[in-house]
């Protein structure tokens, strides 16, 4: 009796403790706590038991690595040029490096993806600019000469043929559908080495780096920035989301040594698409403009013109008569949707723009002081018209004459101060109007001609009649029209 008594008393003690303990514990550490102690996250164990499969690139790899080329360059030597890492827009840094020997010719290389049985390959400009010889390998080791169709630097890409059927090719992706965050594979050909396949994320979209230049059209920067490794001879290759769809073509990396170190950047397919199908059916990139001068809106600048919101492009200023003007925007608009999809940067808002044709109406969302408004935008090109851009080669051609710029000695000899000499005529419309060779063209239009250039420029859009003035070798001025 005795021990059960005994026992009944320690039992006692140890829930009064208990209690007590709980009741100063609770007052302790709980009193100042928001949530109930109870409450905790749930917690997931590590393992593929509820369904989830580790990611699988094996499939997408495959494909896209039977689609992706290598491409070889040829230059003629002219005073190492093409060795000069300082005359490459990458600074050599993205660009297969040419051979340095002091050869009659240099040779360089990049990548390719093949985007049609028949055997069209989509690349960079960089990669095949003023080439005089493009070969393309294929990952089976076939090798064939390469035609460049046209190429567009303001996006640094560039379209090749080679004659061949029955091609594997890679199928469109959506680059606007790309997420942040989301897996995808870079396949190329670095350092000489085939059909590399390396994968990482999409860190960023719609990246300016303002690496691209272009005298006749404003670039279009809205990269696909990724850490998905990549390295000197990468340019031109395929960038694939993981069903294996292609979504851009890489073009650059972020890198102080010129090998990879964490970022590269890739031109977004919607933006590809719309290149290639102007440079087959145009044979030159048919460029739609809206006419404003835009800016970002940061929260110095939101505060300095008392902006509410930080999303989407500010209008600094429109082109007088331009589409933007005549639609009925405004400076100190806000443009926040391009046909329905939303506005957040000045980049974005470049390769909404830029995927439209000069004559293409497009609905303009902008904000206004507090209110919306919708505008219908009828763009235009950079001249100010609807009409199509001419591709330069094919004004040259229809000239039937091999230009060059006149000497220093041509040119103090006949008292002029530019000027471009008609080295050799073949057929043509400088031929047919009555020009020998030797002359040497020093104004069209009225406008001085100071190199080749001028001449393409001054003709490429041109419609109707043009004057030509010059002098020839022996001082004689002449005068001749003809039409475009």
């Amino acid at each position: 009796m005795n021990q059960l008594k005994k026992n009944l008393g320690v039992l006692l003690f140890a829930l009064t403790g208990s209690i007590g303990g709980a009741a100063i514990y609770d007052h302790v550490f709980t009193s100042d706590a928001k949530t109930p102690i109870s409450v905790r996250q749930p917690v997931k164990l590590t393992n593929y038991a509820t369904g989830a499969m580790p990611l699988d690139f094996t499939a997408a790899a495959e494909n896209t690595v039977k689609t992706v080329v290598h491409v070889t360059t040829t230059y003629e030597n002219k005073g190492n040029a093409n060795g000069n890492l300082f005359m490459d827009p990458f600074g050599g840094l993205f660009f297969g490096q040419p051979n340095q020997r002091q050869a009659p010719k240099q040779q360089a290389s990049g990548s390719g993806v093949i985007i049609s049985e028949d055997g069209y390959i989509v690349t960079n400009n960089h990669v095949v600019e003023d080439a005089s010889e493009v070969e393309v390998t294929m990952d089976d080791k076939r090798t064939y000469t390469a035609k460049v169709i046209g190429a567009d630097p303001s996006t640094d890409l560039a379209l090749l043929k080679i004659e061949e059927k029955g091609l594997p090719f890679a199928t469109y992706g959506n680059s606007d559908q790309v997420k942040v965050g989301e897996w995808v594979l870079a396949v190329g050909n670095p350092f000489n080495l085939t059909s590399t396949v390396t994968a990482g994320i999409v860190s960023a979209k719609a990246r300016n780096i303002h690496i691209l230049e272009d005298q006749n059209l404003p670039p279009i920067e809205s990269f696909i920035q990724t850490d998905a490794a990549v390295n000197p001879g990468n340019s031109g290759g395929a960038l694939v989301n993981t069903s294996g769809d292609l979504v851009g073509i890489n073009a650059a990396i972020a890198s102080s040594t010129g090998s990879y170190s964490g970022y590269s950047f890739a031109i977004p397919v919607n933006i590809v698409k719309k290149v290639v199908d102007d440079l087959l059916e145009y044979g030159a990139v048919q460029r739609g403009f809206i006419g404003v001068s835009i800016r970002d809106i940061d929260a110095t600048f939101a505060k300095e013109k008392d902006i509410k919101q930080l999303d989407g492009v500010y209008v600094n200023g429109l082109t007088e008569s331009g589409a933007a003007s005549s639609a009925g925007l405004k400076q100190g608009d806000i443009i926040t949707k391009i046909n329905g999809t939303t506005v957040k940067s000045s980049p974005e808002l470049q390769e909404l723009v830029g995927r439209y044709r000069p004559g293409d109406k497009i609905a303009v969302t902008v904000l206004r002081g507090n209110d919306e408004k919708n505008f219908t935008v009828t763009l235009r090109n950079k001249e100010g018209n609807t009409d199509v851009t001419k591709n330069e080669a094919d004004v040259v051609n229809s000239l039937g004459a091999e230009l060059t710029q006149a000497t220093s000695q041509e040119k103090s000899k006949l008292g002029i101060d530019g000027g471009v000499k008609i080295k050799e005529l073949n057929t043509g419309k400088l031929r047919n109007a009555g020009l020998k060779e030797g002359f040497i063209i020093t104004s069209i239009d009225n406008k001085k001609v100071g190199s080749v250039d001028d001449v393409t420029s001054y003709l490429q859009n041109k419609k109707g009649g043009v004057l030509i003035e010059g002098v020839y070798p022996n001082g004689m001025r002449a005068y001749y029209g003809f039409g475009m």
